[in-house]
């Protein structure tokens, strides 16, 4: 199950609860019980809290998985057009991409600014070892996508390949 069906069970479930404290509202009424004015604050926020949760479940998540990417970390991110991710040194070339394709899908997100570009550009590095003690980036690629539109045809995808080659002698 994904956190949206859950969010839509839980939101039926607290709809159900609303609905049960708005009939003993009404009994209490009826009956004139004390504090029958404490549940209907109870109730009015039991309201409030199913329609929250309903209103989660709607559109809270919308995350696509790319078969073949791998796991990354996010390094930096201006919240603008900037980002850099790195993935682990084990990467072959199909996972490579795979990969820019998935951090191209979940870093989109309409509040970006381009700081007067329409394009947001993700360069995708990871760290190598030349001896011991020497750590040093390698930039393998980086990704080129439309800061306006969630799935973008024109996404231009560039893999440095004298990269990719320098990281398979590091593999090895």
């Amino acid at each position: 199950m994904n956190v949206n069906s859950n969010l839509l069970m839980y939101a039926q479930w607290a709809g159900i609860l609303t609905a049960a404290l708005f009939v003993l509202t009404i009994i209490a009424f009826i009956f004139k019980w004390g504090f029958r004015f404490r549940l209907v604050g109870v109730s009015s926020f039991m309201a409030v809290i199913a329609a929250s949760i309903f209103g989660l479940g709607l559109g809270l998540f919308t995350r696509t998985e790319i078969p073949g990417a791998v796991r990354y970390s996010l390094v930096y991110d201006t919240g603008g057009a900037q980002t850099v991710v790195t993935v682990p040194p084990s990467i072959t070339e199909s996972e490579l991409e795979a990969t820019m394709r998935q951090v191209a899908a979940d870093l989109y997100s309409p509040g970006r600014s381009g700081s007067g570009r329409d394009y947001m550009t993700i360069r995708v590095r990871t760290i190598v070892h030349p001896e011991p003690g020497l750590s040093q980036p390698l930039f393998l690629g980086e990704v080129r996508r439309s800061l306006a539109t969630r799935y973008d045809e024109k996404m231009a995808i560039d893999i440095f390949p004298e990269k990719v080659a320098t990281l398979k002698k590091y593999q090895a």
